[in-house]
């Protein structure tokens, strides 16, 4: 372990004193660059030179117990040892978890597509308040959110919606909320007080970049339709709309938020690549990994991931067994502990693995 962190040390070493060479601060691209690979093994670097000092501070420590008579300073060469010992024990587990493999994708921007399921109007009603939940999530992190599709009910849900999520890190916090979501509440349209259950699909897809997925033209069908939906000054006026079909796979996509053709069309072949993009790298995931497949899901849509039960204020995410009773707080965009759990119970599954190979 160590060696390969050393390695990550001098490649840090190195790439500082580049920063004030003429030819990279006058470089952008070549400084933006050299700042991204910092960054990406700067807090292996850093919590490894802890860990050189706490190992420094543990021997320093031992030798004056071994060397002097004086009581007093006994006793703070004890305290400086027992401290070093609980920061080796700690540094050591943070490097562990730091030189796991990473999810290539998590710095990505993210797409995600909400559905509603078996339910109904209710289901479309809950797509609503997931769709409100994630972008006051969004908005806590500063990242920016943008509508690239909505198809409304005249209750005001959503009988879909797709929204992109731009930030640094944004696909490694949403990620975790592929699948099916399951609402247990008593509807607005029920009359009776009782109790239903619905379900809605979320489906979390990264970015696509335009050089890792190069789509044929031909392989495309595009085609023009008035915008539907709830209401809108420019509903059913005019042809903005636009359907683009990938003939090889039967992908289809639409986009009809924006009142211009070519807007609708930008944002439509977005999706389209990020869904390719996705369906590519779980084909190669699941090829390289298939008998090494973490518990803790993150792309597969059939998968019943969580219950929102409003009559008890509880939310269970059943991947991890996760139960909370702040239903409330966490629609609310509070979601950060529901998705620490994800990724720490995730970690917990890789090093395990690391154990047993």
């Amino acid at each position: 372990m160590f060696e390969k962190i050393e390695i990550f040390d001098k490649r840090y070493s190195e790439l500082s004193q580049r920063l004030y060479e003429p030819s990279v601060a006058a470089n952008p691209d070549e400084y933006q660059k050299t700042m991204k690979e910092i960054k990406s093994i700067e807090e292996i670097v850093l919590t490894y030179r802890d860990y050189k000092k706490a190992l420094a501070s543990q021997q320093e420590s031992l030798e004056i117990l071994n060397e002097t008579s004086d009581q007093e300073l006994k006793e703070l060469a004890q305290a400086e040892l027992d401290e070093a010992k609980s920061n080796i024990e700690e540094l050591s587990e943070k490097l562990k978890i730091l030189l796991l493999p990473k999810d290539p994708n998590d710095e990505r921007n993210v797409i995600i597509e909400i559905r509603g399921g078996a339910g109904g109007e209710e289901s479309a009603l809950f797509s609503a308040v997931l769709f409100r939940m994630y972008s006051m999530y969004a908005e806590k992190h500063n990242f920016k959110v943008e509508v690239l599709n909505a198809n409304e009910t005249e209750l005001g849900g959503y009988k879909e919606i797709s929204f992109m999520v731009e930030g640094e890190g944004a696909y490694s916090r949403f990620k975790y909320e592929s699948g099916v979501h399951r609402v247990q509440r008593v509807p607005e349209t029920e009359s009776q007080g009782r109790v239903h259950t619905s379900t809605t699909t979320v489906a979390v897809l990264p970015e696509a970049e335009d050089v890792e997925l190069e789509i044929d033209p031909n392989d495309l069908k595009i085609d023009t339709f008035r915008s539907s939906g709830a209401g809108g000054q420019h509903i059913n006026k005019t042809s903005s709309a636009i359907r683009i079909t990938h003939i090889p796979t039967g992908t289809v996509v639409e986009c009809q938020d924006e009142r211009s053709q070519y807007k609708n069309k930008d944002k439509a072949l977005k999706v389209l690549k990020s869904r390719l993009l996705k369906e590519k790298q779980d084909k190669q995931a699941s090829e390289i990994a298939a008998d090494r497949k973490s518990q803790v899901g993150t792309g597969d849509r059939s998968e019943r991931i969580r219950t929102y039960n409003y009559p008890q204020g509880r939310l269970t995410d059943h991947r991890i067994g996760l139960t909370l009773y702040k239903l409330e707080d966490i629609l609310n965009g509070n979601l950060d502990e529901v998705i620490d759990a994800l990724i720490t119970a995730e970690r917990a599954e890789k090093l395990k693995e690391n154990m047993t190979q």
